[in-house]
C-alpha cells in the first residue's frame, strides 16, 4: 500500500515505459475541459447579449406607447381646431359628402 503512494507521489505512471497512454489521456481530457471553459463563457456571453437586448425591447415598447399617446393627443379634432384657429381656419357648418365610384 505505501509503496502504491509513493509511486503516485514520484508519478511513476508519467514515467515509465507505458506512460504513452496515460499522456494521451491526459491531453485528450485536457483538451475536452479546454472545450467546455470556452463553451461555458460563449453562452455566458450569449445569456448578457439576450438580457441587454431585452432591456432595450422594453425601452423602445415604452417609448414606442408614449409617442402613439402623443399622437392620439395631437389627432384629437379638439386639439386640431385649437391649433388651425390662430391661422384663421375654422370648421366647416356643412358635413363632409362621401364620394362613391362604382366600377
Amino acid at each position: 500500500m505505501s509503496d502504491k503512494i509513493i509511486s503516485l507521489i514520484k508519478m511513476d505512471f508519467l514515467t515509465k515505459n507505458d506512460s504513452y497512454k496515460n499522456w494521451r489521456m491526459i491531453f485528450f481530457i485536457s483538451f475536452l475541459t479546454l472545450i467546455m471553459i470556452s463553451s461555458g463563457h460563449s453562452s455566458d456571453n450569449k445569456v448578457f447579449k439576450i438580457s441587454d437586448l431585452n432591456h432595450e425591447i422594453r425601452a423602445l415598447k415604452s417609448e414606442f406607447v408614449i409617442q402613439r399617446s402623443e399622437l392620439m393627443i395631437l389627432k384629437m379634432e379638439s386639439n386640431v381646431i385649437n391649433k388651425l384657429s390662430k391661422r384663421k381656419v375654422q370648421r366647416s357648418k356643412e358635413p363632409a359628402i362621401k364620394i362613391i365610384i362604382k366600377k
